[in-house]
């Protein structure tokens, strides 16, 4: 059964001559992909915007597979119609990653109709506005944590390392593990925001000059375990400077995609590399990051982390996250 729904906004991104712009348009749920599979008709209320976002909105890296297609790789509202029998109208649930915002209509919409098996109950203890406060950044903060949990990191091993740390991923994961009570060193180029990174918990806050490029295959032995959203040089450094069988949780490319570093602390040290994609995250450890962010990995500042955008604020937020001003989390109010 479909659910009659007149037009409504959202926010498309088309190419024209190999120039890619968005623009917010009328809508019908008629012109939206993912009607052919068991789907989700979600009445959006808040969707987010990510760096995945921003490159995809602004044709800077070639991410979306076709054009036009409504942007966002996040949303989070109430189910009006479905045809799949584990939904029912009314439930609150939540999409992130998959092909959201990428080969299917995307978040930045009033309604989004996604495939079921892409489609999360949202837990009772998480507004729709927490999901989106969270969404793919915060998904990805979680599943860093959980990762280096199982690779055993414990609280009282030493000081766990967050790079990027004023951004979405950085935020979180500096919030979460504070939570968690580890005892978190957060790194940063914006020497403005060292009060807003110790608000959220981190005990000791260093300049971005803190990572320095170095000939040595080590340094000195210091961190229990790392949260790299950044890559590049940041990771480089990181590798050389954890401590034994420590390991570094990476799930970003913002300071670049090439790693110059030695085979040295990974067979000395024992040091682990776990890439961290939050994409195609099996639904079984999916529903599990989301529990947890539910319930002991919810950040108590979560509302301070987020900054609430209309539909129309879009390519403000894209941006201020191209040129790496951003702080926290964008959520975008795609109900109004």
């Amino acid at each position: 059964m479909t659910t009659t729904i007149t037009s409504f906004k959202a926010f498309r991104i088309s190419q024209v001559d190999n120039r890619t712009s968005g623009a917010i348009v009328d809508a019908t749920l008629e012109e939206l992909s993912a009607g052919d599979v068991p789907h989700v008709v979600i009445r959006a209320a808040y969707s987010s915007v990510n760096y995945k976002d921003a490159l995809a909105a602004t044709g800077a890296v070639k991410i979306l597979k076709r054009f036009p297609l409504i942007g966002g790789i996040d949303v989070a509202g109430t189910v009006a119609s479905s045809t799949d029998a584990r939904f029912r109208a009314g439930d609150q649930v939540v999409v992130t990653g998959y092909d959201l915002g990428v080969d299917n209509d995307g978040g930045y919409s009033a309604y989004v109709r996604a495939p079921a098996d892409w489609v999360v109950k949202l837990p009772s203890s998480l507004s729709v506005f927490d999901a989106m406060a969270l969404g793919t950044a915060g998904f990805t903060a979680a599943l860093s944590v959980i990762r280096l949990e199982q690779n055993g990191l414990r609280t009282g091993a030493g000081p766990v390392v967050v790079t990027g740390a004023t951004g979405g991923v950085g935020s979180i994961a500096v919030a979460i593990l504070a939570g968690l009570g580890y005892d978190v060193t957060a790194i940063t180029g914006k020497d403005a925001e060292h009060d807003y990174l110790k608000s959220l918990g981190a005990k000791t806050v260093l300049p971005r000059s803190a990572v320095e490029k170095s000939a040595r295959p080590f340094e000195k032995a210091t961190w229990a375990g790392a949260v790299d959203p950044v890559g590049g040089d940041t990771l480089a450094w990181l590798t050389k400077t954890m401590a034994y069988n420590a390991s570094i949780a990476n799930s970003g490319l913002t300071g670049g995609i090439e790693l110059h570093t030695t085979v040295i602390p990974f067979i000395l040290r024992g040091v682990n590399l776990l890439g961290i994609d939050s994409v195609m995250c099996p639904m079984p450890l999916r529903l599990e990051v989301w529990r947890r962010l539910a319930s002991d990995m919810k950040p108590a500042a979560l509302a301070s982390i987020a900054r609430e955008i209309p539909l129309d604020g879009l390519p403000d937020a894209f941006a201020t996250l191209a040129a790496g001003n951003a702080r926290g989390r964008f959520v975008v109010n795609v109900s109004r």
